[in-house]
């Protein structure tokens, strides 16, 4: 028989009814049936696995949010401690320069602009000749190079981003250390010398132009090289000068190639020497304090024009006033 035949009986006594299926079209049925249940199995499991993901991908998504929240903040707190560390360290070399303990010495100032650049060899350039310091155009900071992340590598680069906040974080603290045990250092180093402290001079004497160093320069006079005993800072004509710690006046009056000067006497053996001046304010045995005015910027003596010729002697013997100056 080529088909299947179903026969239907509703009571005794209707008439059966008879259907016949060909055989064919039964396993066509079954077959689709079967084929419709394994799609529909196949894709529930696939439903269920996107869905699996998803929920995995959503948690990780918010993890990895999360973690970068904590890099920035870690990185931000780091900043600001190794920041403080810095000022620490600023600190430290001022009050240094100012207790006359081993030290970086400071150099520069706001209100001190440079003119004349310090000049190797035998030639340098005569005072007050300006030197143009712009960059020259179409240059930059450099930066190093590198290459961006290959996907593969993207995975790894917060692990490597900890491991050198880590890093970062262990070496701030080893430094932190460095500076406490060297602040406990100034601490005992600076016990009873309150007085050497606030009579070391340690200030700009007045505001201008830096247009000569300490040290051999040529003379803007006679040609020839010599040694020029203090720092030259232009200003215009009746620019105040000031203390630049708490002295003794010991000197008012004419001094030769220096014009009207005066001199500070602030003990411990150390003493500045004003020249060129216009006119002083103070009296030979007055004490005046840091900041004071003392005086005013000229050109008298022998100059090529208004400034302030600073002298800082220790022992007698001239020393770079830029060792002693941090502010």
């Amino acid at each position: 028989m080529d088909s299947y035949t179903l026969i239907f009986v509703r009571d005794a006594h209707a008439r059966p009814v008879q259907l016949a299926i060909p055989k064919k079209r039964v396993k066509q049925t079954v077959i689709g049936v079967v084929v419709a249940a394994l799609v529909l199995l196949v894709g529930l499991w696939d439903y269920w696995r996107v869905r699996a993901d998803n929920r995995e991908l959503a948690g990780l998504r918010i993890e990895a949010m999360e973690q970068r929240e904590q890099i920035a903040l870690f990185e931000s707190r780091l900043e600001k401690v190794d920041g403080a560390l810095s000022r620490v360290g600023e600190l430290e070399r001022k009050v240094r320069i100012i207790a006359n303990l081993p030290g970086s010495a400071g150099v520069g100032g706001e209100d001190v602009v440079e003119l004349a650049p310090e000049m190797e060899g035998d030639a340098a350039l005569p005072v007050g000749v300006p030197v143009d310091r712009t960059p020259p155009p179409g240059t930059s900071l450099g930066q190093g190079g590198g290459t961006d992340l290959e996907e593969d590598e993207a995975s790894s680069a917060g692990v490597a981003v900890l491991q050198r906040l880590d890093g970062l974080a262990l070496d701030l603290a080893s430094h932190a250390v460095t500076q406490a045990d060297s602040l406990d250092e100034l601490l005992v180093g600076l016990e009873d010398k309150r007085q050497r402290l606030v009579s070391s001079p340690s200030i700009w004497p007045a505001k201008g132009w830096l247009t000569s160093r300490f040290g051999p320069r040529v003379s803007p006079f006679t040609g020839r090289r010599q040694m020029h005993a203090g720092i030259d800072i232009a200003s215009a004509d009746g620019t105040a000068i000031q203390a630049p710690a708490r002295g003794r006046v010991t000197f008012v009056g004419n001094k030769g190639p220096l014009g009207k000067a005066l001199v500070l006497d602030h003990g411990f053996g150390v003493k500045t020497v004003y020249g060129h001046t216009k006119t002083i304010v103070v009296k030979t045995g007055e004490t005046v304090e840091r900041g004071q005015k003392i005086a005013e910027v000229g050109s008298t003596g022998r100059s090529t024009g208004p400034h302030l010729h600073y002298v800082v002697e220790v022992n007698g013997k001239a020393r770079d006033p830029l060792d002693y100056i941090f502010d």
